[in-house]
């Protein structure tokens, strides 16, 4: 049986040009700009998505496709916008030319429910080994 995670989870793999626009669910993925960036061991290509829903901003997510110099290897750094509900994960794939990517966006309902289940759990547990029946001797015969 799936959980609520999985069975409401949206994923979609994209091509996206810088201007263009796609949806999840009920959220518009805005591809805005791709920004070249120097760090200090590396090379990137930064995106900056803004995420809409009911024709207002939520948020502007900034995922990465980092190439670092030294170890000649590529990595894609993932960009979330969390909430209570719901998260909203972007990341980069590859240049397909020079105006487009492909994107992965991710749509994930009731994750951080997921930590707050563990939390319940182990209180559950403080309070079971803090009931007086289970800290009394037991009187060998």
């Amino acid at each position: 049986m799936k959980g609520l995670t999985c069975l409401f989870s949206i994923e979609k793999d994209i091509r996206l040009t810088i201007g263009n626009v796609a949806n999840v669910g009920d959220y518009q993925f805005e591809l805005s700009a791709i920004t070249p960036i120097k760090g200090p061991n590396y090379l990137s290509q930064q995106a900056t998505i803004h995420v809409i829903k009911d024709h207002k901003k939520i948020t502007t997510l900034f995922p990465e496709k980092r190439f670092y110099t030294v170890k000649q290897v590529t990595m894609t750094e993932a960009d979330i916008d969390p909430s209570l509900t719901r998260d909203i994960y972007v990341s980069m794939g590859d240049m397909l030319d020079k105006q487009t990517w492909a994107i992965r966006l991710h749509y994930k309902p009731f994750v951080r429910w997921i930590w707050l289940g563990g939390i319940l759990m182990a209180l559950g547990g403080i309070f079971a080994i803090s009931d007086r029946r289970y800290r009394q001797k037991f009187k060998s015969t």
